[in-house]
């Protein structure tokens, strides 16, 4: 039933014209308010790595550098403006951890995310002051960029298992990953993790444990693939390179002879710390090696103590005999080398008469290069449980050692001398280039650009403790070792290779499949996009509702 007053169709579509919509009160958005697109987007934070210790640590912060840069991380040389620390510690003496623990309490005051590395938490991941921190375990660097990652987020990860093939413990991560030297003219090489002895002092044990080597295929691929990057020295490091390939049936003479195949003219090889019992049976083959031009005459051999009783209570498995016939045989086999030792003064129960054949020793071959050391007892050893030497007379010991050390200059004779060096360094006061001759003695040159990475011909006319001073030859012409460019200061090394089928440079060991690579500023740039994306669909759902 439709009454007299209803509208009629026609009327009803005229008055549709008249209808005003109502607008609902939008709500005043905050004119300062700013999206944070990059606040919890892993892989566009601002990384700040700081490395103690050997070189083997140094290689170890390189390669997690390397990694985190390609994955779109950027690195960066100041703390204070870095979003994560990446702290890679050294558990060798106290004062290394302690400045690694207060390292770690300056980064929470500053409120910044910090991730832990090195000897340190792998050796103790359950002391309290890193309690709640993630652990990178020294074998599994190649997973930092997962840690970092979940770090970034808020949360707590701990890596510390060791790598295995079948049951047999290896070297530790892939020498192909991407990584950031330090110095790009310098590639740090490990050739095996861990070493064969158990000294009763050492930590280091406890984290890198027993001995485990890297394939000499790999080894000698890593340092080709280096010299193709502009690299004109390589270090060879480990924590005891006297003893590599027991374990996979070689040993280090070989390796070196292969390695001295691929080494460039002009380029070089030094080759790390050995103890003595593992290089006595390679004296032979070791003499012949150093005294190969392409090989630094150095060779850094740890005495630790002139006295029997001492080694024995550190089981070093070597007497002072066998230290001698070491230096003795290559001194007399590689005219002119540099051999460099260490020594512990104030093991526990080191008597007077102990340490006075320290000092007898040191009178007798007056190394050029000694690094002394107080004993500091670390948790876990057994030498922390011996009774220890008094502290005053530690001191007392490493004093006298030391003002030994420095009454005597080893390079007054080389005055005069005209050498060939190589240029690898800067000065730490930034007013020379550092440059080593064959036997790796430091000689300081004029800072000239055209030097850097060369090898020059130098007359040495000063001498000091430490360092030699050279005269670049007038009528000499710098030389280049180097097969290739070198690569810039914090560019990542093996990220970057032409792909054969389009000419685009493509990440070698890319976290992508196939032959579609994302390099580090588009993973920045996508991450960055859906982070605003996902902000303005949060104000819009907002809006709404």
């Amino acid at each position: 039933m439709v009454s007299f007053n209803e509208p009629t169709p026609h009327e009803r579509q005229s008055a549709r014209k008249c209808v005003v919509p109502r607008s609902r009160k939008k709500k005043e958005l905050v004119t300062n308010e700013e999206l944070q697109a990059d606040s919890l987007i892993p892989g566009t934070q601002k990384i700040w790595v700081k490395t103690w210790g050997c070189s083997h640590n140094n290689s170890d912060g390189e390669y997690m550098a390397g990694q985190l840069a390609a994955s779109g991380y950027k690195m960066t040389d100041d703390p204070t403006e870095a979003d994560l620390w990446l702290l890679n510690s050294c558990t060798v003496k106290n004062p290394a951890e302690d400045h690694f623990r207060n390292s770690i309490k300056k980064a929470q005051e500053q409120e910044k995310k910090v991730v832990v590395a090195g000897c340190v938490p792998q050796a103790q991941p359950r002391m309290e002051y890193l309690k709640g921190l993630s652990i990178i375990g020294v074998q599994q660097i190649d997973r930092v960029v997962e840690v970092v990652d979940e770090a970034v987020k808020g949360h707590s990860v701990r890596l510390l298992g060791q790598k295995k093939d079948g049951g047999r413990r290896l070297g530790g991560a892939r020498l192909d990953l991407p990584k950031i030297r330090k110095n790009p003219l310098i590639e740090i090489i490990s050739i095996n993790t861990g070493c064969l002895n158990a000294c009763t002092y050492c930590k280091t044990k406890h984290a890198r444990g027993d001995l485990a080597s890297y394939p000499i295929d790999e080894l000698v691929e890593r340092a080709r693939q280096s010299f193709q990057e502009g690299v004109c020295e390589i270090w060879l490091t480990s924590e005891d390179t006297g003893a590599y390939g027991r374990d996979i049936g070689t040993d280090l003479p070989t390796l070196l002879w292969r390695l001295v195949e691929e080494i460039p003219e002009g380029a070089m090889l030094r080759l790390g710390m050995t103890n003595p019992p593992y290089i006595l049976e390679h004296l032979e083959e070791m003499a012949k090696i150093l005294n190969t031009p392409r090989v630094y005459a150095f060779l850094h051999v740890p005495v630790q103590s002139a006295s029997d009783s001492v080694l024995m209570d550190m089981k070093r498995e070597y007497c002072v005999d066998d230290f001698r016939r070491v230096v003795d045989f290559l001194k007399e086999r590689v005219p002119g080398i540099t051999i460099a030792t260490d020594i512990i003064c104030g093991f526990p129960g080191e008597t007077e008469a102990d340490f006075q054949e320290t000092m007898n020793l040191v009178k007798c071959y007056r190394f050029p290069s000694l690094f002394i050391n107080q004993f500091y007892p670390r948790p876990g050893t057994p030498a922390a449980k011996m009774e220890q030497v008094p502290a005053h007379v530690k001191k007392q010991r490493t004093k006298e050692l030391s003002q030994l050390f420095h009454s005597y200059n080893p390079y007054d004779h080389k005055i005069g001398e005209r050498q060939c060096v190589l240029v690898t360094e800067e000065s730490f006061d930034a007013q020379y280039y550092v440059a080593h001759n064959k036997f790796y003695e430091q000689v300081l040159v004029p800072r000239q650009a055209e030097f850097k990475g060369k090898m020059i011909e130098v007359d040495i006319y000063e001498s000091g403790k430490h360092f030699l001073k050279g005269r670049p030859v007038e009528d000499s012409k710098p030389f280049t070792p180097s097969i290739a460019a070198p690569l810039e200061r914090g560019e990542v090394s093996g990220l970057m290779k032409e792909a054969a089928a389009n000419g685009v440079r493509a990440p070698i060991g890319s976290f992508f499949s196939g032959s579609h690579c994302v390099d580090r500023d588009t993973l920045k740039m996508l991450g960055m996009g859906l982070a605003l994306a996902a902000a303005i669909l949060a104000l819009v759902i907002e809006k709404l509702y």
